[in-house]
């Protein structure tokens, strides 16, 4: 765990001192985000966070494959590498939309070339996490992967609308994922506890952690589509990395839940933009345009009119990713009474902050005056 630990401290310290570089970087090649209509920011804006981001992510990747604990990772196996060549691809091509607004064609053929380079180094999707059900061909198992991999690049850029939004998500959520990777590879194996997902999961917490606290309230930089597709990217390739690849019925009282947390899990943690990214194109398809076609209804759109303010609706989504992924885990952790008692509190407690914004924003004010008081 320390290792680990190490690794995810060595990416935010990175990502954080790199930061002020992509904004100078940024603001020099006018890559910068206009205050248009469907925005919620009321200032111009540098992009390419995502550059500060990959460079927290790949420092650590290579301090990892000299760590020893992890040196098994490395040798003999193209996956660490194929991850963080594929990273830096997205990385190019995000940067690149950020500077001259890519057509959606463009992108999305970027997307599913950095998704079949994924592929061909090892990182791809062999077998169903349901009893080690093998898949029908190897191409099903490629479009499984490409499609894995270019949804979560999608979902990912689709969210990320308000400060600290995408950022604060990807670190909670993957904060999750982090600590069921791990129990997992403690579980399965007694001597060797080094564990890829884990370690993609630790780097790509550390750049979100790095880059938060220049992305917060009044932002001074944004990640942009290269620090966006960047994370959903990184997610994949964890997700991808465990799935299949050991069987979870070995957690010490797993049962048929447990089979099936390899996909719940990963699906928790992305709830908020992948829910965001399907009514995106249901809506966008259903009204005769592209499903890239930018508006002005996604969620924190949405959580905006209901009358929350921009803070409270970057909170709430905080609070749904907490509850959806804790409350993935308990099961694993805790009896069945404490799992149904936190699902009944905590969704209760977010439906309320969700649609009740004017209570919650009065009792927000009152607490603020009386501590000023």
């Amino acid at each position: 765990m320390r290792v680990y630990l190490f690794l995810l401290l060595i990416a935010a310290a990175v990502t954080f001192l790199s930061t002020p570089a992509a904004r100078l970087l940024a603001r020099r090649a006018g890559a910068m985000t206009a205050v248009r209509s469907r925005d919620v920011h009321d200032m111009v804006t540098p992009r390419l966070g995502g550059l500060a981001m990959f460079a927290g992510i790949a420092a650590a990747m290579l301090i990892a494959s000299n760590v020893p604990f992890l040196e098994g990772l490395y040798q003999g196996s193209r996956q660490p590498w194929g991850i963080l060549g594929a990273a830096a691809l997205v990385c190019l091509l995000g940067a690149a939309d950020d500077k001259w607004d890519l057509d959606w064609m463009t992108k999305l053929a970027g997307q599913i070339l950095a998704a079949v380079l994924l592929a061909w180094q090892e990182v791809q999707l062999v077998s169903l996490p349901i009893g080690g059900v093998t898949l029908l061909s190897p191409r099903t198992s490629l479009i499984l992967t490409v499609l894995v991999v270019v949804v979560c690049m999608n979902a990912v850029n689709f969210v990320d609308g308000l400060d600290g939004l995408a950022a604060g998500v990807m670190a909670i959520g993957g904060s999750a994922f982090f600590l069921y990777a791990y129990t997992l590879t403690r579980d399965v194996s007694a001597n060797d506890y080094s564990s890829l997902a884990t370690l993609i999961t630790a780097v790509m917490i550390g750049a979100c952690l790095g880059f938060l606290p220049h992305n917060l309230t009044r932002a001074r930089i944004f990640m942009g589509d290269s620090g966006s597709m960047l994370l959903g990217l990184m997610l994949a390739a964890s997700t991808i990395t465990v799935t299949g690849q050991v069987d979870p019925a070995r957690l010490s009282g797993a049962d048929i839940f447990g089979q099936f947390l390899p996909i719940l899990l990963p699906i928790g943690v992305m709830i908020i933009p992948i829910l965001d990214f399907g009514l995106a194109v249901i809506r966008r398809i259903g009204s005769g345009k592209s499903p890239f076609h930018a508006d002005k209804s996604h969620l924190h759109h949405r959580l905006l009119r209901l009358g929350h303010s921009k803070h409270g609706a970057v909170l709430i989504m905080y609070t749904w990713t907490v509850v959806i992924c804790v409350g993935l885990l308990l099961p694993l952790l805790a009896p069945t009474t404490a799992v149904i008692g936190f699902w009944a509190a905590g969704l209760l407690f977010a439906l309320l902050i969700t649609f009740d914004p004017v209570r919650w924003r009065n009792g927000r004010h009152r607490k603020d005056s009386d501590a000023r008081s």
